[in-house]
């Protein structure tokens, strides 16, 4: 098949889910197919600052097509609409404004999908809520299939979606509660569909002396870790009052590691050690010594730190709100749910005091990976549906 994957941002020196994803994807894809993946000369998915140059190129077995975007994101005028159209009811013209202002805007790519678009087998969109995906699918709509990435946050709720959720060929989902969530969304019965989640390899053993390198940055063990940006949004305002407390009630001592960059302000405590940034090394073996994960975050679409954590046999502590991490958890029986401060507690009380619970917690969240996220099953799953839309 010759295949297309759209994407917001794509390169070695970008991180993020749906990315991510997105690049796990086309490079196992581009083993047996044609695959191009059309994106932005971005970077930073704050700004958009163009980064890369214009083009074609070549990253591992992947065939690359940059595209320059128009304009930098306008913060201020950005954070203005968004609190317009999630805070009260606004026009549908407003509702695809906000798309258009969320960016990176590309309208070279949209140019590409009009004349060349039907060149292409099937066109794979990642993350719906981007301009390339609102205004890019559409154009392609008899072969585009959407891996919408949907979290339940405000954007779900915009008018427009109804009938936006309805355009592509067929849909891939991370996990069934996404599904749910977008055919609840849709004015119209979804096309056809599959879940795949995402691969993993298996975890290598943490490495002593690197257990000496996270001693040397501050860290003491036992500790909970959480893995990720620093950020409201991911739900790192709720941890620090609910690990505060968890500390002031005289629990057992359990320090809470932060990994990943910093977009809020980090409260000064003795227990809570940010890390910032970590390389890759030190951040497999953070994963595979801590005692617990904690996933605050109130909207995922799919968690991949979660399934990395129970990839090294690591037991979770999840924020029961979120609909995915609950589902993922209890279909795993790889962790506990917390819905309130007093359930965080308790429950991160008995991960830290229950040691042959957290390891059985852990092995059980290991087991469902190796079943259910192994590349070689999702890649069973995934080509032969594309080949079946293809052959629809």
């Amino acid at each position: 098949m010759k295949l297309a994957c759209v994407v917001q941002r794509y390169g070695d020196e970008v991180t993020g889910g749906a990315e991510a994803h997105c690049r796990a994807i086309a490079e196992r894809l581009a083993e047996t197919h044609d695959v191009t993946v059309l994106t932005s000369c971005a970077r930073d998915y704050l700004t958009w600052r163009n980064a890369y140059p214009a083009g074609h190129s070549q990253i591992g077995p992947v065939s690359v097509k940059r595209f320059t975007v128009d304009r930098p994101r306008h913060l201020h005028r950005f954070a203005d609409l968004s609190h317009e159209v999630f805070a009260r009811r606004s026009s549908l013209d407003r509702q695809r404004a906000w798309f258009e202002e969320n960016g990176p805007v590309v309208p070279a790519l949209l140019d590409h999908l009009r004349t060349d678009g039907a060149s292409y087998d099937l066109v794979l969109f990642w993350s719906y809520r981007y301009y390339p995906s609102f205004f890019g699918l559409p154009l392609v709509r008899d072969r585009a299939v959407l891996v919408p990435t949907a979290e339940e946050d405000p954007l779900i709720w915009l008018d427009v979606l109804g009938d936006f959720f309805t355009v592509p060929a067929a849909y891939v989902f991370l996990t069934e509660e996404e599904r749910a969530l977008v055919a609840s969304r849709a004015r119209a019965p979804l096309p056809p569909s599959c879940v795949i989640g995402s691969g993993l390899p298996p975890a290598a053993l943490p490495h002593p002396e690197l257990r000496g390198q996270l001693e040397n940055l501050g860290v003491t063990f036992p500790y909970a870790l959480y893995l990720g940006r620093v950020e409201k949004n991911k739900g790192c305002e709720t941890l620090f009052r609910h690990y505060q407390q968890y500390v002031e009630r005289g629990r057992p001592p359990l320090p809470l590691v932060l990994a990943g960059p910093e977009f809020m302000e980090v409260p000064s405590h003795p227990q809570i050690r940010p890390l910032g940034f970590v390389p890759e090394h030190l951040r497999e073996t953070l994963l595979g010594s801590a005692r617990t994960l904690i996933m605050p975050s109130p909207y995922e679409s799919l968690s991949l730190v979660l399934l990395e954590a129970w990839n090294h046999g690591v037991p979770a502590l999840v924020n029961g709100g979120c609909k995915v991490l609950k589902g993922q958890t209890l279909r795993a029986n790889g962790g506990l749910y917390y819905h309130h401060a007093n359930e965080f507690v308790e429950a991160l009380t008995l991960l830290a005091t229950d040691e042959p619970l957290s390891v059985r917690l852990g092995a059980q969240g290991r087991a469902y990976v190796e079943t259910w996220y192994r590349w070689p099953r999702v890649m069973a799953t995934l080509e032969p549906f594309l080949r079946s839309v293809v052959d629809a």
